[in-house]
């Protein structure tokens, strides 16, 4: 491998409130020191891998997988009452793909088991689990280092000895840093010394916290937010100086001048590291369907058992939209996909949990009405299939289902209990620091008074994706506010720095992912404080590596709506199919066009009411266009008023050309839906 050096030891902004380093930033900085690989080693946790490695590859950079773990000293599931600082730090490499599943049952274990204040390992686990895998005796929290600070020098021979029969010599270094601490001086001639007499390699590494030496403020406050303390406390945890950055081959070199060899280790490690992971393969579970069928025939037969009941026997347009879409996904290989998710819903619709009617490009799909996961006839609404699942377009099909809010649980649990508990968890999502949050945690760590924060926070729009840049060009308060007050221009620069890092994890609201064995043998786990098993790569990443991800959404209408019924048929005797009601209904109607919104789903708003006022709705179908309308493009643009008044005749319709009016027309020219752009798109540019 060409280069001088690599960085093996580095923490991006997935330590949680501890590294300060955007992946996106680490490797250009990499790029621009013309360093060959990099590695991500962040602590305890692995929940950046798949960006880090995505981003890598574009970069030309070679990603290496890595952790810096916690190793218990004893039993990982020793919990001593009090001892929270009790364990060891010690970075892993995956060399390969047996290494990297390794990596993530090890981080997974000693979340799911040896959690205690920290996730920890214990060496029997590492013993188990070390094929593959690459080690690095770690910093000055590492237990060889800790134990020559203690001036127990026999100690720490004694633990080089347990790992070095845990990864072998080949595969164990002893790291060295050089952070210009007094420890280090204490600690680096010792280790020198040890990897001399166990003829053990050398590694140089610097224990990188963010990209440049002028991000080490805003890691400082990072860690100030991390804590609840501010920055002006003497006896709180901070790095040492400002040292602990991606430095350059040449920075490093100069660390070690007598060691070159230690550098060069780290080109070596870069060389035999060769994880690859693949984006292209599905990873779907298997439904078993009765003996003697495939899951291609199963999901055909029960659509045509369906069919009659849904359209009558000689429906030839939609006997042909039904062989379509069932030749579409069993090419795609998403036969038991379909299958997964009917049993499920099904298996609600048995016990009484109500089910949404379908929501998304899921309801433009006739194998979905069929099996009853929709009860949308797309037919009748012109709904397209492609928009759902597209041959020319290979993506995993996403179908998200509402259920009874009180009654979602159960669902969950027959999910579990089908696919077994290893194989079934919730999915990971990030809270960061967006723009009011990151001023007001920033005010903090710098002891700003509240009222001056409250004032800055203030002049941030509470808008959807609303960014610190965004507010600072659209008002002049702000910008003088800025400007007058060093402490504030301070406050905003900090907050600017740190808008977006990660500031927590919390599990995903739906979502939950089904895998075809063993989850760890994909994606590292780890669990909530409520005792919830999620996955430790988030609902986009999941898909990405090709797992199957399912949105459960409960949905509190679906509460209401099977309360009333319930109570309906307890005080009036009277059974109500919620799905055969009529949807033209003069009443109702009347009382929309009233603006009697309250409870209404999705009409509740001030603006829809008066949208539903102005639009005056006859049934069902005039509804489906408002939902549409009030969003901020056609709100933005005119298009909501020229729809309403061109359906109301006080406007003339518009068609941008002749070809479109067939595709327009049922929205008065407006282009409305996606399902137009798509048919747009086919009419005049002869796409499929």
């Amino acid at each position: 491998m060409t280069g001088d050096f690599v960085h093996l030891h580095v923490h991006s902004e997935y330590s949680l409130l501890d590294g300060a380093a955007r992946i996106d930033k680490l490797l250009q900085k990499a790029r621009a020191m013309n360093m060959p690989a990099l590695a991500l080693t962040d602590h305890g946790v692995m929940y950046g891998v798949i960006d880090f490695y995505d981003k890598a590859v574009k970069e030309g950079i070679k990603p290496i997988i890595g952790c810096e773990i916690y190793v218990a000293p004893g039993n990982m599931l020793d919990k001593k009452p009090n001892d929270k600082a009790n364990a060891y730090h010690l970075i892993l490499l995956a060399e390969n793909q047996a290494g990297y599943k390794n990596l993530m049952k090890i981080v997974s274990k000693a979340y799911l088991e040896g959690f205690y204040y920290k996730p920890r390992a214990d060496k029997e686990l590492l013993k188990k689990c070390s094929e593959g895998l690459i080690c690095l005796s770690a910093c000055l929290a590492g237990e060889i280092p800790v134990k020559i600070l203690a001036g127990d020098m026999d100690g720490a021979r004694q633990s080089i000895e347990e790992y070095l029969d845990i990864f072998g010599r080949e595969n164990f270094f002893i790291e060295l840093q050089n952070h210009f601490l007094p420890e280090d001086e204490i600690v680096t001639p010792r280790l020198v010394q040890l990897a001399k007499e166990y003829n053990i390699g050398l590694v140089a590494t610097n224990d990188s916290h963010y990209v440049n030496v002028k991000d080490a403020e805003a890691q400082d406050i990072l860690m100030c937010i991390q804590t609840n303390r501010n920055v002006y406390e003497q006896d709180r945890m901070k790095f040492s100086n400002n040292e602990f950055y991606l430095k350059s081959a040449d920075e490093m070199k100069a660390l070690f001048p007598q060691l070159p060899g230690a550098l060069e280790n780290t080109l070596r490690i870069a060389e035999r590291c060769n994880v690859r992971l693949d984006f292209e393969t599905l990873l779907l579970p298997a439904f078993e369907p009765p003996e003697g069928q495939s899951a291609q025939s199963r999901l055909k037969k029960l659509c045509q058992e369906a069919f009659a009941d849904k359209y009558g026997k000689d429906d030839k347009t939609a006997r042909e939209r039904m062989a379509f879409e069932l030749d579409t996904i069993s090419k795609m290989g998403y036969d038991s996909y379909f299958l997964i998710v009917s049993d499920f819903v099904n298996y609600a619709r048995s016990r009484g949990i109500s089910v949404g009617p379908g929501r998304g490009s899921a309801a433009g799909s006739i194998v979905s009405y069929l099996l009853g996961i929709t009860s949308i006839d797309p037919l009748r609404y012109d709904l397209l299939f492609e928009r759902f699942l597209n041959p020319d377009r290979i993506s995993m099909p996403d179908i998200d289902i509402d259920f009874c809010y009180e009654r979602r649980q159960e669902v969950f649990d027959y999910i579990v209990q089908k696919y077994g508990q290893d194989k079934v968890a919730r999915i990971i999502t990030f809270g960061t620091l967006a723009a009011r949050a990151a001023v007001k945690d920033v005010g903090r760590a710098l002891n700003i008074p509240l009222n001056e924060v409250e004032k800055v926070s203030r002049l941030i729009p509470n808008e959807l994706d609303m960014t610190l840049d965004k507010a600072f060009a659209s008002s002049v308060d702000l910008k003088n506010l800025i400007a007058g007050d060093e402490k504030i221009m301070k406050l905003f620069q900090m907050a600017k720095a740190l808008e977006g890092t990660p500031r927590n994890s919390s599990v995903h609201a739906a979502g939950l992912v089904i895998a075809p064995s063993e989850l760890t043998e994909y994606v590292p786990l780890q669990r909530t404080s409520d005792d919830q098993v999620v996955t430790q790569y988030d609902k986009d990443k999941v898909e990405q590596i090709g797992l199957l991800k399912i949105d459960l959404l409960g949905l509190r209408t679906l509460t209401i709506i099977a309360n009333t019924l319930e109570l309906i048929r307890e005080n009036h005797g009277v059974d109500i199919n919620i799905e055969e009601i009529e949807l033209a209904d003069k009443k109702t109607a009347d009382m929309l066009k009233r603006g009697e919104t309250a409870g209404v789903f999705q009409m509740e708003s001030a603006g829809m009411t008066q949208m539903v006022r102005d639009l005056a709705p006859e049934g069902f179908e005039d509804m489906i266009p408002l939902v549409a309308l009030y969003r901020p493009g056609p709100l933005g643009t005119g298009m909501s008023a020229d729809f309403i008044n061109s359906r109301h005749g006080r406007g003339k319709i518009d068609y941008l050309h002749p070809r479109l009016e067939g595709i327009l027309k049922s929205t008065f020219g407006v282009i409305l839906y996606q399902e137009q752009v798509m048919q747009i798109a086919s009419e005049l540019s002869g796409f499929t």
